[in-house]
């Protein structure tokens, strides 16, 4: 059951069916939108998930923290691990 079968008129804003985006890279297209004009900073032939030239960001060392904080884990393990094995030795032993 329709009650409306046209938009309201006056109250939606004017429709460019080709608008030009440019990006920051250079790259522009035309899309529509309801601004005529409409800049951005990264686009589908920029964007690293697109091109597939993800980069791996280092701030502040944060990956040799992480290999340091993994290391430190196997020592205690390898550590708890021995105790465990000596434990087990002498008790076979009395």
């Amino acid at each position: 059951m329709l009650m409306y079968s046209y938009m309201k008129k006056g109250i939606h804003p004017k429709y460019y069916p080709n608008a030009t985006v440019k990006c920051a890279c250079g790259n522009t297209f035309k899309v529509g939108s309801t601004r005529e004009y409409i800049e951005i900073e990264v686009c589908s032939k920029c964007h690293p998930f697109y091109t597939g030239k993800e980069k791996l960001v280092d701030t502040a060392g944060r990956v040799e923290k992480f290999k340091e904080r993994l290391a430190k884990k196997r020592e205690y393990r390898t550590k708890k691990e021995k105790e465990k094995a000596r434990k087990s030795k002498r008790k076979s032993k009395k």
